[in-house]
């Protein structure tokens, strides 16, 4: 009997290239049920050719044109709590978590406390609430399984050791556009050139992310919730070629790697098919024409976010919240040309430090921290 998975976030690139893979194990897998933002014309051609019984569309408005687009009556969920409806009511054995932002966040939460196996893109989910996700994992019995590239990487190269031997693990980062940019060239930076990302093809908010390095901030505090790992047992370190996607450092000096070449199906369907591996439809890397591959640490001048990542991961509480939150805004703002690039983490930092910080929150004081952040950085676009 083929296993059955939903996959929230299906119009974004991330939801596109699990359809992919989806079709590579359809001997295996078949989806059930779909779910986007706003994009009702992209969903409703993804439900067409793959029939899943269940439908979901965050956006109210949006769910007449997605009805009217449909060449079949599945069950359509539509407004706030469309993503929890397709949850609960979709039985199924994985549920793929790939929307942006704090829209995955409540769905996350319910595919985890109904035990299902969580391939998780969706890194705002443990950044915000990493303190629910993975001790309501641990009383469940859900299986949370990193989809992002980076954190696959650690997740399998600790196959090879056991979490109590890390010493330390290192998160790879591409460097983004402005990886040879100077402090004052990047003050200029428009969202065309932040747009410009060297190596991966993603949506606009993550490749801002990407340039202004916040990606790694929010990577640090979701490795410490997915891994059980300190602060001071997180680096970030660039390697421009993006073949070596993340190492784990044992403290015995072993240091164990998993390279490959940058596409992102190869994370997705580990983590559908995780213990086993499958046939991958991605090219593979030929060693002697690497020639080499280049590391170098981040300048924490020119990309702040880092040491903004390991502080939040230090503290803990609502500070997870606010980092996405006061980010998310931010980048808004930077895409509106409302601020400047810098001024992204300049905002991030600001909101930190002037929010009431709750030490052991539960999901309203999460929400609260998360709708007090937008307000604030929106409120405050000249600070």
């Amino acid at each position: 009997m083929k296993k059955r998975m939903i996959i929230l976030g299906s119009t974004g690139s991330i939801g596109k290239s699990t359809i992919e893979v989806a079709d590579g194990l359809r001997d295996e897998w078949e989806v059930v049920g779909l779910a986007a933002g706003s994009s009702a014309v992209d969903l409703a051609a993804q439900a067409d050719k793959l029939r899943p019984g269940f439908l979901a569309i965050a956006d109210e408005g949006a769910a007449t044109e997605l009805e009217r687009a449909l060449n079949y009556a599945p069950t359509v969920f539509s407004g706030e709590d469309a993503l929890v409806a397709l949850v609960n009511a979709a039985d199924c054995e994985c549920v793929v978590s790939a929307v942006v932002g704090t829209g995955g966040l409540k769905a996350t939460l319910r595919a985890v406390e109904l035990g299902r196996r969580v391939a998780l893109a969706n890194k705002e989910a443990l950044v915000i609430a990493g303190s629910l996700v993975m001790p309501l994992a641990a009383r469940t019995g859900a299986t949370v399984i990193p989809v992002d590239s980076e954190h696959s990487a650690v997740f399998q190269a600790l196959q090879a050791g056991r979490t109590e031997d890390v010493r330390r693990i290192h998160l790879t980062a591409s460097g983004g556009p402005f990886r040879t940019w100077s402090f004052d060239a990047m003050e200029s930076a428009t969202v065309e050139d932040a747009l410009r990302h060297p190596t991966w093809n993603m949506g606009p908010k993550i490749t801002i992310d990407s340039a202004t390095m916040m990606n790694k901030a929010l990577e640090i505090v979701e490795a410490k919730w997915l891994f059980g790992l300190g602060a001071d047992q997180i680096d970030v370190v660039i390697h421009p070629e993006s073949i070596v996607h993340s190492v784990v450092e044992f403290r015995d000096g072993s240091m164990i790697a998993q390279m490959g070449t940058p596409d992102m199906r190869t994370p997705i369907q580990y983590a559908l098919t995780y213990p086993a591996r499958r046939t991958c439809p991605v090219s593979r890397l030929d060693l002697p024409s690497l020639g080499q591959l280049n590391f170098e640490p981040p300048d924490p001048e020119r990309f702040p976010a880092i040491e903004l990542g390991h502080a939040v991961a230090r503290r803990g509480g609502t500070a997870g919240a606010v980092l996405n939150a006061a980010n998310e805004t931010a980048v808004e703002l930077f895409r509106a040309a409302a601020i400047g690039f810098l001024d992204i983490a300049r905002h991030v930092e600001r909101a930190l430090d002037e929010h009431d910080f709750v030490a052991a929150p539960g999901l309203s004081d999460l929400l609260e921290a998360d709708r007090w952040a937008r307000g604030e950085v929106a409120r405050c676009t000249a600070c």
